[in-house]
């Protein structure tokens, strides 16, 4: 049993140093007790996450770094806490340091992960929208390199960098992750070939092998290593999941298509000394490894690997059996690293653009778009795109007016789609200064008298199963007469003239289902849904308390909320006096918004 602070766990000692009743004197007075409390606190700080931000040796003011950074938080704060529905963009104007805009959306971000819902799903926005803006100036650097000094790897970090903002990927990561699997392939190698002269090369020395017997070596230890004993395989199965473009993912899931193979195949064997060259084959990208002296065009002087197909090797002709149908020698030419990104990131293009018209696919296309015309800035077809994605999503009007302006400029028979467009979206600038209010829906109106639930009970689908927490309900069906029919409303007991209600379910989905359909209940649970945060401030064991926009719509739903749980789980353990005092903060302030 510890008897002093100083027997207790480092990492107690540390939360208890961060206690809020502490300041940085008493800090300051706990490191000059001892040698065991000036090693915790010296190796310890408020923020760790900037640690990487400064070096051990240079010299640093400590005190305005504090002051800056204390005053980044309560600006950060505020901001995060005033966007509401309008997702702020303009947070770079602000002229505060990025490491400390970022350290504080990340703190706001790892605290109690039920409380403060909305202000996390703001500060998760803000957070992704200011790493997409510094990978995209990383991309804009990388492009402007000579193309010999390009990587495909390095392109494809920046690239699931920009569509993953949020992870933690790095090209140090992802090179980290390959060394080792190099170290891997020497080791076979020695067992086919003791003598092999790249086994003498030291780690990370970069050599080339001319022998061709040589290589067919390596490739045969790269392949016995990267498909037999780490088991990496075309995903074949889930071929359109978007994780199979993302380096990192194909690392950790070792799966993927074609061109992500092909990129981490390439970058193994030319770090292993076999010079290996991307070939854009229409429908399955490849791999060229050159037979003959360099220089030589001929496509019959190459033989093509699939890494798709286990690092198998073809020859020109057998290339044309996968697809199916013969191509000119065009196809079969090495291309740079640039045209890689473009295939890669067309690809994701692609998926976004099959997907289902959620919140996942339109973010996929967003992303997408945005690193395609990165790479290529006029190409008019998805400056176009581009354009009538912003207009249907309803964002950046202003932005859809200077993109269109540069499609006319760059093509003057787009006059047609480009004038629809710029007439519609000042439509939209000028409705949006003249913002209508949203519809009030009080439960106490009589045409609202067969609304049985409201907004925050977590509810079961009873035909489906799935979980779902309800956002918002109708009187009666308000979906179009298609819908309905598709939906096959009308077998429902009720059909459309019964209370519906908007969800968002356990599988990130929002449905609208119809009341006979859904059920309390039994055991309430948290809904991992992405948009939470949007409409719920705060997770009170059994329910969801709605935030200060969804109360402004629902005005009467909380307290309703509050009676069906205590109707319902009235026998679990429940602290009935903080729901209470959630019920009634919530009510006093969305008087006081009222009010004003």
């Amino acid at each position: 049993m510890a008897t002093s602070l100083t027997d207790l766990p480092t990492e107690l000692i540390e939360h208890i140093l961060c206690f809020p009743v502490l300041n940085h004197v008493d800090i300051c007075c706990v490191s000059c007790c001892c040698k065991r409390l000036h090693d915790v606190c010296h190796g310890w700080g408020r923020w760790p996450r900037l640690q990487k931000f400064y070096h051990q040796n240079v010299c640093c003011d400590w005190l305005k770094e504090y002051m800056t950074r204390y005053r980044v938080g309560i600006q950060i704060r505020g901001t995060v806490e005033s966007i509401s529905k309008r997702f702020f963009t303009e947070i770079e104007s602000l002229g505060m340091p990025k490491h400390f805009c970022e350290d504080e959306l990340l703190f706001i971000l790892n605290t109690d992960k039920r409380k403060s819902l909305t202000l996390k799903y703001y500060a998760r926005k803000i957070l992704y929208f200011l790493r997409q803006q510094n990978i995209l100036r990383s991309l804009k650097t990388f492009l402007e390199q000579p193309e010999e000094q390009q990587s495909a790897l390095e392109g494809a970090v920046l690239v699931d960098q920009y569509c993953n903002p949020l992870a933690d990927v790095t090209l140090e990561g992802i090179s980290m992750q390959l060394d080792e699997m190099i170290e891997k392939v020497k080791k076979m190698l020695r067992l086919k070939n003791p003598s092999h002269p790249s086994l003498r090369c030291a780690q990370g020395t970069c050599f080339a092998i001319d022998d061709s017997e040589l290589q067919r070596q390596m490739l045969w230890a790269l392949n016995s290593v990267l498909y037999e004993q780490l088991h990496f395989k075309g995903n074949e199965l889930d071929y359109y999941n978007p994780l199979n473009s993302y380096i990192h993912q194909v690392l950790l899931r070792r799966t993927g298509i074609p061109i992500s193979l092909s990129v981490l195949y390439m970058t193994l064997a030319n770090k292993l000394g076999v010079h290996l060259e991307p070939v854009n084959f229409p429908n399955h990208f490849l791999l060229r490894w050159c037979q003959r002296p360099r220089g030589s065009e001929d496509i019959y002087d190459f033989v093509y690997v699939d890494a798709f197909g286990k690092g198998k090797q073809l020859t020109a002709k057998e290339c044309e059996y996968l697809i199916g149908h013969q191509v000119s020698a065009d196809y079969y030419n090495a291309i740079s690293t640039t045209e890689v990104l473009l295939r890669m990131v067309g690809n994701l293009l692609n998926i976004g653009k099959r997907g289902e018209g959620n919140e996942k696919s339109y973010q996929l296309l967003r992303d997408s778009l945005d690193l395609y015309l990165t790479i290529n800035p006029d190409n008019v077809q998805y400056l176009l795109l581009q354009a009538r994605l912003y207009f249907h999503l309803g964002i950046w009007p202003e932005k859809v007016l200077d993109i269109l302006q540069h499609i006319q400029a760059l093509d003057p028979s787009q006059h047609g789609a480009v004038g629809y467009l710029v007439q519609h979206t000042l439509e939209h600038i000028q409705h949006k200064k003249h913002a209508v209010c949203p519809e009030l829906k009080r439960r106490s109106a009589p045409e609202h008298v067969e609304v049985q639930y409201s907004v925050g009970l977590i509810m079961k689908h009873k035909r489906s199963g799935y979980n779902c927490v309800i956002y918002g309900w109708d009187p009666k069906c308000t979906m179009s007469q298609e819908w309905i029919t598709t939906m096959r409303v009308h077998q429902l007991s009720k059909g459309a003239n019964q209370p519906f209600y908007n969800v968002l379910v356990q599988d990130g989905t929002c449905r609208y289902a119809a009341q006979e359909n859904l059920e309390p209940h039994s055991a309430p649970l948290e809904i991992g849904h992405p948009e939470v945060g949007r409409y719920f401030s705060e997770f009170v064991e059994s329910y969801y308390v709605a935030n200060e926009e969804l109360q402004t719509r629902y005005p009467e739903d909380m307290p309703e909320t509050l009676g069906k749980v205590r109707e319902l789980y009235h026998g679990l353990s429940l602290d009935m006096d903080h729901q209470e005092q959630v019920v009634c903060t919530a009510a006093l302030n969305q008087n006081n918004h009222t009010n004003m």
